[in-house]
C-alpha cells in the first residue's frame, strides 16, 4: 500500500472518529433520555394498576394569551401541573405567575432569557439560573426546586450549578412537538405514542407541553392545540395526574 494510501486511510479513520465523537456529544447535551453528561430525572416507577400516572409539564410561560386558560382547564379537572418559568415572562406578568402558585401548581426555573446551556460558559450559566429564581421568589414568594434546560440542553457543569442551587434538573420522556404547526391531531397521535411506549415499561409519562413561546413578544404565540390536547388528556378515565415531584437524588 502506498503512503498516500495509508495516510488517506488514517484521515478518514480519524474523521468517522471525530464524527462518532460529536454525535456522542449531541445526544449527552441534548437526547432527554441521555443521563451521560450527569443524572436528571426523566420518569418514576408507575405504581398505580389501574390508570396510567402523567406528569403535564408546562414550558416557556406565563403567557397572558394562554396560561389563564389553562389554568381555568386544569381547575375544571382539579388537576395539578408544572410550569417551567422563563424569567423574563414572569416580570412580564407577575400576577399570573402568582396564579400558578396559588392554585396549586409546580413552578420550575426555565432559565431567565432561555439560551442553550450546554453553548454558555458557567458564569452565564449560573446567572440565568439565579435571575430566573429570584424573578420566581418575587413574584410568589416561592423558591422553585426544579429546573429545565431550554432545549434539554445541557452538559456536567449545567447540572452541577443547579444541584449546588438546590435545583433538581428535569427532562422529560414524551415529546408532544406542539410547538410545531402540525394540529392537535398529530400532537395527540405524539403524546399517545409515548404514553403507550411507557405504559410498556411501567413508567410514569412525562410530558413535554408549552403555555407559550420563548419567542413571545407583544405578539404572543397560540396554543390552542395545546389546550385542546390537554382537555382530550383530561377528560380521560385510564389517566391519572400528578405535579412533578424532586426527588432526593
Amino acid at each position: 500500500m502506498s503512503t498516500l494510501a495509508t495516510v488517506s486511510i488514517a484521515i478518514g479513520a480519524s474523521a468517522a472518529t471525530l464524527g462518532l465523537l460529536a454525535g456522542g456529544a449531541a445526544y449527552a447535551s441534548r437526547w432527554p433520555g441521555s443521563q451521560i453528561f450527569g443524572r436528571t430525572l426523566i420518569d418514576a416507577p408507575e405504581t398505580n394498576a389501574l390508570r396510567h400516572t402523567v406528569w403535564l409539564t408546562y414550558d416557556d410561560g406565563p403567557s397572558e394569551r394562554n396560561t389563564p386558560a389553562l389554568l381555568d382547564l386544569l381547575a375544571k379537572h382539579k388537576t395539578k401541573a408544572t410550569f417551567f418559568l422563563i424569567g423574563n415572562h414572569v416580570r412580564k406578568y407577575p400576577e399570573l405567575t402568582r396564579r400558578i402558585a396559588e392554585e396549586g401548581h409546580a413552578l420550575g426555573n426555565h432559565t431567565d432569557m432561555h439560551p442553550a446551556l450546554a453553548r454558555k460558559d458557567e458564569a452565564l450559566v449560573r446567572e440565568e439560573l439565579e435571575h430566573c429564581q429570584q424573578t420566581i421568589v418575587d413574584a410568589t414568594g416561592m423558591r422553585p426546586a426544579l429546573f429545565r434546560p431550554p432545549y434539554g440542553s445541557r452538559r456536567p457543569a449545567v447540572l452541577r450549578i443547579a444541584r449546588e442551587m438546590g435545583l433538581t434538573p428535569v427532562l422529560w420522556n414524551v415529546t408532544a412537538k406542539d410547538w410545531q404547526p402540525i394540529g392537535p391531531a398529530r400532537i395527540l397521535a405524539n403524546v399517545n405514542r409515548g404514553m403507550q411506549r411507557n405504559r410498556g415499561r411501567h413508567r410514569i409519562s412525562n410530558i413535554l407541553l408549552h403555555d407559550a413561546s420563548h419567542l413571545d413578544s407583544a405578539e404572543a404565540h397560540s396554543r390552542a392545540d395545546t389546550l385542546k390536547v390537554t382537555a382530550n388528556l383530561l377528560a380521560r378515565s385510564d389517566l391519572r395526574f400528578a405535579r412533578v415531584t424532586a426527588p432526593s437524588f
